[in-house]
C-alpha cells in the first residue's frame, strides 16, 4: 500500500500524509452522523461520557471539541477500525498482525475550535515496543488556517519528554523547557478523505481554527500486536484480543529498547487531554506570574 518513499518519510519525519483513502460517499456519510452528534449536544450543559465541549458551548450555539470514543457510538465511525486502506497502511509499516486501542474526534470548529498543546502518545501508554501509531482520518480539507495537526520531524527517534506538572502526569511539555525546536514544527496537510499517521513519539499538538471552515480529524490509535502496554490492560485478554483489528495476536510481547516514562502519579482528577491541559496551562500561567 506504501511506497518505498512513503515508508521512509515515515521513519524519518515521524508522520506521513496518505490520499484518497476515504471515498467522497464515506467522508459524507461520516459528516453527516457528526452533524448529529453535535446536534444532539444541545441538551449536554458540561463534559460527559460522550462528548467534551468548547467553554463556549450553549443549547442555542452547541460548540462540541471532542466526541469521546464514537467507534462505540455510531457504525460509520466503528466501520473505519477494520477499514481494509487503512489496515494495509499499517501493515506496510508493521506487518500483517495489528490491534486497534481506541478513537476520538477532535472537533475544531470555524473561528474558535480550540488548540492542542505539545505533547506525545507515547507518554500516555508506553508499551514493550513503539510500534504504535495514531491516523487521523481527515472528514474535512485541512489547511494551515484551520488548526491541522503539526509535528516535530525527527522527534520520534529523541526521549520521551516530561509531561508532568507539579509533580504529576498532565498530558502536555511545557514549551519554558524548550524540549525541541517548536519552530521546525511541520503541517500535516490534505483534502478530505485523506489520512495522516504518525508515529506515538512523536512531537505533536494543533494551532487555533482561525479560518471560517471546519476542521474535524477522526483519531483512530493502533499497534502491532506484539506490542504490549506496560500499565497492563485491567479488561482481561479476551477483550484484549478482540481489539485485533488484522492478522493474529500473540502472548509473546516483542521488547524492544526504547525510552519510557510512566504517567504516574495521575493528574488529581482524571479527565480528559483537553481538561488535563487546561489545568496544566493555568499552572504554567500562575509559574510565570
Amino acid at each position: 500500500m506504501l511506497t518505498d518513499a512513503q515508508k521512509r518519510e515515515y521513519d524519518e519525519v515521524g508522520a506521513i500524509v496518505v490520499p484518497d483513502i476515504l471515498s467522497p460517499e464515506e467522508v459524507a456519510e461520516l459528516r453527516r452522523v457528526t452533524d448529529s452528534f453535535v446536534e444532539r449536544a444541545r441538551d449536554v450543559s458540561t463534559h460527559d461520557a460522550i462528548y467534551d465541549l468548547e467553554d463556549s458551548h450553549t443549547p442555542a450555539m452547541p460548540r462540541v471539541r471532542r466526541i469521546k470514543a464514537p467507534h462505540l457510538h455510531h457504525p460509520a465511525y466503528a466501520a473505519l477500525v477494520r477499514h481494509p486502506r487503512i489496515i494495509a497502511v499499517l501493515q506496510s509499516l508493521w506487518g500483517p498482525d495489528i490491534r486497534f486501542d481506541t478513537a476520538k474526534l477532535n472537533m475544531k470548529s470555524a473561528g474558535f475550535g480550540a488548540a492542542v498543546e505539545w505533547h506525545q502518545d507515547w507518554a500516555f501508554y508506553p508499551h514493550t515496543n513503539d510500534d504504535l501509531a495514531a491516523v487521523g482520518v481527515m472528514m474535512d480539507d485541512m489547511e494551515p488556517e484551520n488548526g491541522p495537526l503539526l509535528i516535530v520531524p525527527g522527534s520520534h527517534k529523541g526521549p520521551v519528554f516530561d509531561h508532568h506538572a507539579e509533580g504529576r502526569f498532565c498530558g502536555a511539555m511545557d514549551p519554558a523547557n524548550h524540549d525541541v525546536d517548536y519552530a521546525k514544527a511541520v503541517a500535516l496537510t490534505g483534502k478530505a478523505g485523506s489520512i495522516t499517521v504518525h508515529h506515538v513519539r512523536a512531537v505533536h499538538g494543533s494551532a487555533p481554527n482561525t479560518s471560517n471552515k471546519e476542521r474535524r480529524l477522526l483519531l483512530f490509535q493502533f499497534r502491532a500486536a506484539d506490542a504490549w502496554p506496560l500499565l497492563g490492560f485491567p479488561e482481561g485478554i479476551e477483550a484484549y484480543d478482540a481489539l485485533m483489528a488484522a492478522g493474529r495476536s500473540s502472548l509473546s510481547p516483542r521488547l524492544a529498547d526504547v525510552p519510557v516514562r510512566l504517567p504516574l502519579p495521575p493528574a488529581d482528577k482524571q479527565g480528559s487531554i483537553y481538561e488535563n491541559q487546561k489545568g496544566l496551562k493555568r499552572k504554567f500561567f500562575e509559574a510565570a506570574e
